[in-house]
């Protein structure tokens, strides 16, 4: 097997600018898997870690009425605090989150916007809630996202006039005051929405001790409540889930475009390889070779071009990769109003799993396409090859 290993890689060097190409070609499709899976996993990640530090902690209890599709449940789904959950709430481990609607007029210009009444003094979500409590008594401070703010043309300590409706219908307006803005990446918790201190949005609406849904502490299990069903951080993260793999599988058909196109290379070199040494093929059966060893010959032939490959992908590929681990990938565009949690900048993850098993994916196929040609050398007559007249 050594013998034939030399063999074949001298026969590949000795195709010059030909194998060259077919390894650039391979090596490119090399790095462009591992690139891709690698920024889809990192983004995965990211997208995950980022709704959990923004939004959900360790889950979240909904009341049962609550629909996140129908805002005409919004009235109907604010409900008091389960007495279960009292002694978590004194500990600051449920942090409740009371939503209304309202209008805001910045501008002269009138835009809808969900308010979100959360303590300000909580610490289970990256919001600077802390900017919500008041100077004095006739302060009302907010705090909104960047592309909300980017959106109404408020800066901080704007004030802006906020029109809302209480539980018994009635209209009411106020000018609240911008007290921060703050930069995330999750959508959910920027786009169309206000965030405003707990108590204050309770007395807006007229609902005493009133909340929509209930965020969790990461720490201790959660409890089985019929009122307020438990949303582990699976179930609210699913849709981003379902999103990016999504957006896997129409990656997968971009590369393996270019996957094809290299083995077709190999193919096409090997068969004219094989067309045009049917001599030596001959001889080599002539000189006490069998056809099988031959077969083999130029099996590895095809396989090294996904060897060098590899090598060759890694001298170019992985500076390449280390470089967007370490300082990421800058995203030149806002995505936020797209409702896709994407920050600014992506960090791949190129995971052991993931090198492995593309090296294993290309090996194992180049060496299948390989084999296809050498086939026909099993039914080659060894005096006909000779003469150059086997196929």
């Amino acid at each position: 097997m050594l013998l034939l290993i030399k063999t074949a890689m001298r026969s590949l060097i000795g195709n010059g600018l030909k194998t060259w190409l077919n390894v650039f070609v391979l090596s490119f499709t090399f790095v462009l898997i591992i690139f891709m899976q690698g920024l889809l996993e990192g983004w995965n990640r990211q997208a995950l870690n980022d709704t959990v530090k923004w939004e959900i902690a360790g889950g979240q209890y909904w009341n049962v009425k609550y629909d996140p599709y129908d805002p005409f449940s919004l009235d109907s789904s604010a409900a008091v605090l389960p007495s279960a959950l009292k002694s978590e709430y004194n500990a600051h481990q449920v942090e409740p989150v009371l939503f209304s609607l309202g209008t805001i007029y910045p501008g002269g210009r009138m835009q809808s916007v969900m308010l979100k009444g959360i303590r300000p003094d909580q610490h289970l979500i990256a919001l600077p809630t802390n900017l919500l409590k008041p100077e004095n008594s006739t302060d009302v401070p907010v705090i909104m996202g960047g592309h909300m703010a980017h959106q109404a043309g408020l800066k901080v300590n704007d004030l802006v006039t906020l029109r809302w409706r209480d539980v018994n219908g009635t209209f009411e307006a106020v000018d609240v005051r911008v007290a921060g803005i703050f930069v995330t990446p999750v959508p959910t918790v920027d786009v169309g929405q206000i965030w405003i201190s707990l108590d204050q949005l309770q007395k807006m609406t007229v609902r005493p001790d009133a909340s929509t849904i209930l965020i969790k502490s990461v720490d201790g299990p959660a409890q089985k409540l019929a009122e307020w069903p438990f949303k582990d951080q699976t179930e609210l993260t699913k849709q981003t889930a379902a999103m990016i793999q999504a957006k896997a599988k129409s990656y997968r058909v971009f590369y393996t475009i270019f996957f094809l196109l290299a083995l077709i290379a190999i193919f096409d070199t090997q068969t004219l390889s094989i067309f045009r040494r049917q001599r030596e093929i001959g001889t080599l059966v002539a000189l006490g070779m069998t056809q099988r060893q031959v077969v083999t010959l130029f099996t590895l032939e095809g396989t090294m071009n996904a060897v060098l490959a590899i090598l060759v992908g890694t001298v170019w590929g992985l500076p390449l990769f280390i470089a967007c681990s370490t300082y990421g990938i800058h995203i030149p565009m806002d995505v936020s109003s797209f409702g896709i949690p994407m920050a600014d900048r992506m960090y791949p993850s190129f995971t052991l799993n993931l090198i492995v098993g593309t090296i294993s994916l290309i090996i194992v196929v180049t060496a299948l396409v390989s084999y296809l040609p050498a086939r026909k050398i099993a039914r080659m007559n060894p005096t006909e090859a000779i003469r150059g007249k086997a196929l």
